[in-house]
C-alpha cells in the first residue's frame, strides 16, 4: 500500500522488468527490489500482465512511474528498443492505467534514471552546463541535461 510520498518505480527492459517502491523525498527504495523476466515476445498485453503482477506483489494502489526503452512523449511510445514493435504508436500510459487501476506516468528509461541522478545523486549540484547520463543494460540509453533541464528522449 502506498503513501503520498511514495511511487512504485518500474523499469521495463529488454530482458527484465525491475521494480521497487521509492520514497520521493529521499530517492531511497522502501522495499526490496522485485524483478520479473520480460515476456517473449514482449508485446504490450503480456508486459502489462507482468506489471499487474508487480503491483499485486507490492499490494500497490498508488502512483506508478514507469521507464521504457524507447522514445516516449505524453505516454505514447514512438520507438521500441529491445522490445516488441507493437509498442510503437501505443498510448502505453493508458494501457498501464487500465491494467493496474493506478495513476501511471511513463517516460524514457534513461530519462527516468537521469532525473533521479539530478534530484538525488551525482547531478544534484550541477545546474550549470551539460550533464550526460548513460545507461547500460540490454540496450544503451542516454539522458542529457542542459543547465539542469532535461532534453527528453536523447
Amino acid at each position: 500500500m502506498a503513501n503520498e510520498s511514495e511511487v512504485l518505480g518500474i523499469d521495463i527492459g529488454g530482458s527484465g522488468i525491475k521494480s521497487a517502491p521509492v520514497d520521493l523525498t529521499t530517492g531511497e527504495m522502501t522495499a526490496e527490489r522485485f524483478r520479473l523476466d520480460t515476456p517473449i515476445p514482449a508485446i504490450p498485453g503480456a508486459v502489462a500482465e507482468e506489471i499487474v503482477k508487480i503491483c499485486e506483489h507490492f499490494k500497490w494502489e498508488g502512483k506508478v512511474g514507469c521507464g521504457f526503452p524507447g522514445v516516449v512523449q505524453h505516454g505514447v511510445v514512438y520507438t521500441a528498443a529491445n522490445i516488441h514493435e507493437d509498442w510503437v504508436e501505443l498510448d502505453a500510459e493508458d494501457l498501464l492505467k487500465w491494467a493496474t487501476h493506478c495513476s501511471v506516468r511513463m517516460i524514457n528509461d534513461a530519462d527516468a534514471a537521469g532525473l533521479a541522478e539530478m534530484t538525488f545523486g551525482a547531478g544534484r549540484d550541477h545546474r550549470k552546463g551539460v550533464v550526460l547520463m548513460l545507461t547500460f543494460g540490454t540496450g544503451i540509453g542516454s539522458a542529457v541535461f542542459i543547465d539542469g533541464r532535461l532534453l527528453p528522449n536523447t
